[in-house]
């Protein structure tokens, strides 16, 4: 059908033109209005201050707390690194899961998909810009919660350059490259969340099923990580390397196990993101 409205007999003018159909500013400027995402990033906001009045209120970190716990307190840096840590486990897997797996299935739910496909938008158009605008705001979350971390952390506890939990401290252009070297190492790991998430909301008409569906998947592989009788096994799981980053903080910064993880994100997500293309052009949209 699109291959016809795209030629047209010589007398009639061409009107039509796929690459002008659902543009990026209009599904952004509906994406962000959506009150899920101003919920979701209203929390990531409020999350840093929640753990420094915790901090103040419950006193500096204990020192011998393990790893990252007990230099929380020691700068916004450390704070900042602290927060990662937290998040990264479970609260940054569902607002991946969430921003991907509600983005097809939401308008499904809604009635609307069907509706988009017959403006017409080509399907694979309509996954793109789904896809982009979902990554977008994905990556923005990632870097974030972070940025805004250190800001806290440094007002609450000061600006001293990092410290490393493996030992040693570094200057502040050491403390920078190795937040963007983790932040940047996170978002390639969550893209198996995202990946599967996208998939799911491409399965379901409901987006609370794509997005619990990822966040299990994350959850169980968790779980599998944790039982060292599967022995290499363990390292084809998806979450086996999420806590690679650390990494990151030794001196030099050692990329063994985050290449390792990235490859494995990207091999997942090639699978998971090839699937859901297959699957949506041969889908019979009814909803």
């Amino acid at each position: 059908m699109h291959d016809r409205l795209a030629v047209l007999e010589p007398e009639r003018p061409h009107s039509y033109d796929p690459r002008r159909t659902l543009r990026l500013r209009v599904e952004f400027t509906r994406q962000l209005r959506r009150r899920r995402t101003q919920i979701t990033f209203g929390l990531l906001l409020i999350l840093p201050i929640i753990i420094a009045i915790a901090f103040k209120v419950g006193g500096s970190a204990d020192s011998q707390a393990p790893q990252l716990v007990g230099l929380a307190t020691a700068g916004g840096f450390n704070f900042a690194l602290f927060t990662e840590f937290a998040a990264v486990g479970f609260l940054l897997i569902v607002v991946v899961a969430l921003f991907f797996g509600d983005t097809v299935a939401s308008e499904a739910s809604w009635s609307s998909l069907r509706y988009l496909l017959a403006q017409p938008v080509p399907r694979s158009r309509l996954l793109k810009q789904k896809l982009i605008v979902s990554a977008s705001l994905a990556v923005a979350a990632n870097v974030l919660l972070p940025l805004w971390a250190f800001i806290v952390g440094g007002l609450f506890f000061g600006w001293s350059p990092a410290q490393s939990p493996i030992g040693g401290s570094f200057s502040v252009g050491e403390s920078v490259l190795r937040i963007a070297v983790i932040v940047g190492y996170i978002c390639i790991v969550l893209m198996i969340v995202a990946s599967l998430a996208f998939l799911l909301s491409l399965t379901v008409d409901n987006p609370l099923g794509a997005v619990g569906g990822a966040v299990m998947l994350a959850v169980v592989s968790t779980i599998l990580d944790q039982i060292t009788a599967l022995g290499s096994y363990r390292n084809y799981l998806p979450t086996h390397f999420q806590y690679a980053w650390i990494d990151s903080l030794s001196t030099p910064i050692r990329y063994d196990d985050m290449l390792r993880g990235a490859g494995l994100a990207c091999v997942y997500t090639a699978i998971f993101l090839g699937w859901a293309w297959l699957r949506f052009d041969r889908k019979d949209i009814t909803s």
